[in-house]
């Protein structure tokens, strides 16, 4: 898989390529900012006979994921796409498709969550989903949104657990840069013929799909999902490591970028990264020993490689695109238990403020007892 083709796209047309090359057997649509691009171009794609999966345009949200729990329970190979209050308009059914071992692929273009209405992007609605069985990926700029689209599927249906690809609406969705795609032979080729062992189709073998669990069963389900989660981890390890065989391009749970002998880090997700490592270098080139700790797989959450990562470092700010009210930010919250030991918080770019490099001028300010914001 050495063949590279280079073209200008937007992120969520991104999204929508890598979608037309997966060609998967259903997806199950409804509009909603910053979203709309990616099932708007894949639509197109479909409608133009450059893929044959069966669009379903839904009522809402909600339906457009009970539309997907059904065909891949039916064994689909299903993809979709969603934002911000569509993601909580199906938050009833996204633990069904965890608890039902379904392999749906979901592109998140993040985005705030009202109120006061906004269509910009931040964290919140990735931070809905963190508990509810879905694997979570977070790219960083189109190539890596198009490279973890392809990576979610094959973590998926390795691990038979829905995966959300998440891209940070406007930023990441909007945003047009020079993109390495594959051709559609080697997405082919890497997608692979899609087969679900158990399916409501086997009538040789007849099962139930969403059935109700008492007391006395219930608790071995929910630990059945808890221990999927756990390994999905390793799944999501080595489709890494196979995609990077295929093409050259490494992804891995964690980034470090100069971290090797800070003495500063920064912990971040998503878009707000390329702007960090432009000030890291900056900052290095002034003597300054700054790193900074990209996550990749937000969840499962990678404790053991995190407390690795940041062995030595004295300092340590984790910036969050999210405000939970009545309790600490999650991202600072995960990384002080990885890490066991206090680190500074600050949260930033709610609701799509700008971040620009010399943020981090103040950053290495803030109290380490409190949330700070930026």
């Amino acid at each position: 898989m050495n063949k590279k083709k280079r073209v200008v796209l937007a992120g969520g047309q991104a999204v929508g390529e890598a979608m037309r090359q997966i060609n998967p057997d259903v997806c199950a649509v409804y509009p909603i900012t910053p979203q709309t691009p990616i099932v708007e171009y894949f639509s197109q794609a479909v409608a133009d006979g450059k893929a044959t999966t069966e669009i379903i345009p839904v009522e809402s949200e909600h339906s457009a994921m009970s539309a997907c729990v059904g065909a891949a329970a039916a064994g689909a190979r299903v993809m979709t796409a969603s934002s911000s209050q569509g993601i909580l308009y199906m938050l009833e059914v996204l633990p069904v498709a965890s608890a039902m071992r379904l392999p749906i692929v979901m592109a998140v273009a993040n985005r705030a969550i009202s109120g006061p209405i906004n269509i910009h992007g931040d964290h919140s609605d990735a931070m809905l989903m963190r508990d509810l069985g879905w694997v979570q990926i977070f790219a960083e700029d189109v190539q890596e949104a198009y490279d973890l689209t392809l990576i979610a599927l094959k973590t998926a249906e390795l691990s038979e657990l829905p995966t959300a690809i998440n891209l940070d609406g406007f930023f990441v969705s909007h945003s047009v840069e020079n993109v390495e795609l594959l051709t559609d032979w080697q997405v082919h080729n890497w997608a692979g013929k899609y087969q679900k062992k158990e399916h409501l189709l086997d009538f040789e073998n007849p099962k139930t799909f969403g059935a109700l669990a008492l007391p006395n069963a219930y608790f071995d389900f929910r630990k059945q999902i808890f221990d999927a989660m756990e390994e999905a981890k390793n799944w999501f390890g080595k489709t890494v490591a196979d995609f990077q065989k295929a093409t050259d391009r490494k992804y891995s749970l964690i980034e470090k970028y100069r971290l090797n002998d800070a003495e500063k880090a920064l912990v971040a997700m998503g878009s707000v990264c390329g702007t960090i490592k432009e000030a890291i270098d900056e900052k290095r080139r002034q003597g300054e020993k700054i790193g900074l700790l990209k996550i990749t797989l937000f969840r499962p959450f990678p404790y053991k490689e995190i407390k690795e990562a940041l062995r030595g470092v004295k300092e340590i700010v984790v910036l969050d695109r999210h405000l939970p009210m009545g309790s600490q930010p999650v991202l600072k919250g995960e990384v002080e238990q990885a890490l066991d030991r206090k680190v500074k918080s600050v949260v930033f770019g709610l609701g799509g403020r700008e971040v620009a490099k010399n943020f981090l001028e103040k950053i290495w300010t803030v109290k380490e007892d409190k949330v700070n914001f930026s």
